[in-house]
């Protein structure tokens, strides 16, 4: 690692972070806020597009789509242009209700004037005069923070007209969401903040063209947009020197479960997940035994102890099988029922459906229904391979959106990594991991666990590629 990095360069993005009393709009520019704004409004859209671009900043959404790409998608006019859009929108995706992701809540609440200022970037870039913050609503401190972020930028000439003296105007909205997972969707989104049901749109049109209001649109997730100031302050290079031998950056990792040290980390692109695993989150509580886990929030595959040196970044994660997402890990011990897990998930993911298709619509309760029985011990051999057929029923190119090809990937990878707890329920008629229910099954004969594994395997797809 390059001398002129600093321990601080090495987390941009948390840094200034303090939960208790955010940096005020002066003391975050004594930090250097608002810097990279300045830089981008001395550059011409084009060449801060360029920029973005060259930087390689991959999508920290749970795509890992690069972002300058994502933008050079949006029309752009010459002055005068009759076929121009009266208006371009920036949306900022805060809708944070993925389980087990809580990265952007940590940016919302404790350094807000980041977020500003990187939309401020980011619109200038498409030619947007308009931003909105779609926010969860449970989010209340981030609001009301975001909010008060916003006014200062507005009474120091940050946001509104004529931004420091220059030709580019932009206003700048806080909108409390009702709070829906389906939301996470780009479009779906887009349709909840025109005031309709949040159901995800056919594509294309895609928002870059067609998107609020029908007018061309950019959503970008939190982490994603507070990534361009310090892009634009210190350059493509430093940029890439974060992590030089991986993706390009920082990203701000999580763990979540019984491990010792449950939290947030802000480290170089790369890690392995047995360093944040242990090196970070402490490793497991006394006692407990590490079994598996979800390494980018509830909607992404397991992995196991033979994956642990894997590093988290988008093509390494892909290639054993699940997704970055958005790297916050679910971790399961040895004390805790891996099918209680996912049917626990699972219901989640059947409530949040929007409904509009019918493999999510009914697939989603169908899975509860069947994970519930085994759970329960009343579960049958044959329920096994209706699982593995509603995961494919489920998958990618079968449903109008992400959600149930997300909400199967931890059941699928569970039927393959935890096989035998599944069949312990059914074999038993109980649940190894509750003490209060007793056997009530013979054994399944191999035969019938071998017919079962050999259909398994047959609908066993791979994971979505990174940016998929």
């Amino acid at each position: 690692m390059p001398e002129s990095i600093s321990y601080n360069s090495l987390k941009p993005l948390t840094q200034w972070v303090n939960l208790q009393q955010p940096l005020s709009f002066d003391d975050y520019c004594q930090v250097g806020g608002y810097q990279g704004a300045k830089v981008a409004l001395e550059h011409s859209p084009n060449d801060v597009l360029d920029i973005v671009k060259n930087s390689g900043l991959k999508g920290r959404g749970g795509a890992g789509f690069p972002t300058g790409m994502k933008w050079s998608f949006v029309p752009m006019f010459e002055d005068g242009d009759e076929n121009a859009p009266d208006n371009k929108y920036l949306v900022a995706n805060a809708d944070e209700m993925e389980p087990g992701t809580f990265k952007d809540r940590l940016l919302l609440e404790g350094v807000p004037h980041q977020l500003v200022e990187a939309m401020i970037i980011a619109a200038y870039t498409i030619g947007a005069n308009k931003g909105y913050i779609f926010l969860r609503g449970e989010y209340h401190l981030a609001a009301k923070r975001l909010q008060q972020s916003i006014d200062e930028a507005y009474q120091n000439n940050w946001l509104g007209e004529k931004i420091q003296g220059s030709a580019y105007s932009m206003d700048l909205y806080v909108h409390c969401s009702a709070g829906r997972y389906i939301c996470g969707e780009e479009t779906a989104l887009i349709n909840a903040l025109e005031g309709k049901r949040a159901t995800p749109r056919a594509k294309p049109p895609f928002p870059q063209v067609s998107g609020l209001f029908g007018k061309p649109t950019i959503v970008n997730n939190v982490e994603t947009l507070c990534n361009l100031p310090h892009i634009l302050k210190n350059g493509i290079e430093w940029f890439q020197a974060i992590a030089p031998n991986s993706d390009a950056g920082s990203k701000i990792y999580g763990a979540c479960g019984r491990v010792k040290t449950p939290g947030l980390w802000e480290l170089p692109m790369g890690p392995t997940l047995r360093e944040v695993l242990y090196d970070y989150a402490g490793g497991m509580q006394e006692g407990l035994q590490f079994r598996g886990l979800l390494p980018g929030g509830a909607s992404t595959d397991f992995l196991v102890e033979e994956h642990l040196d894997t590093p988290m970044d988008f093509d390494s994660i892909a290639k054993v099988g699940s997704r970055l997402g958005t790297g916050g890990l679910i971790v399961l011990d040895d004390k805790n029922c891996p099918v209680a897990m996912v049917l626990n998930l699972m219901r989640f993911f059947a409530q949040e459906s929007c409904g509009w298709c019918t493999p999510c619509r009914d697939g989603t309760p169908w899975a509860v229904e069947v994970l519930n029985r085994i759970e329960q011990g009343q579960g049958k051999i044959q329920d096994l391979d209706t699982l593995a057929k509603l995961c494919d029923f489920m998958w990618i190119g079968k449903t109008h959106c992400a959600l149930a090809p997300g909400a199967v990937e931890p059941l699928r990878s569970a039927l393959k990594y935890f096989h035998d707890d599944f069949l312990q329920h059914i074999e038993h008629g109980c649940c190894h991991y509750n003490p209060s229910m007793t056997p009530k099954r013979t054994k399944v004969s191999q035969a019938q666990v071998s017919n079962i594994q050999s259909a398994q395997s047959t609908l066993s797809p791979t994971s979505p590629k990174a940016g998929q």
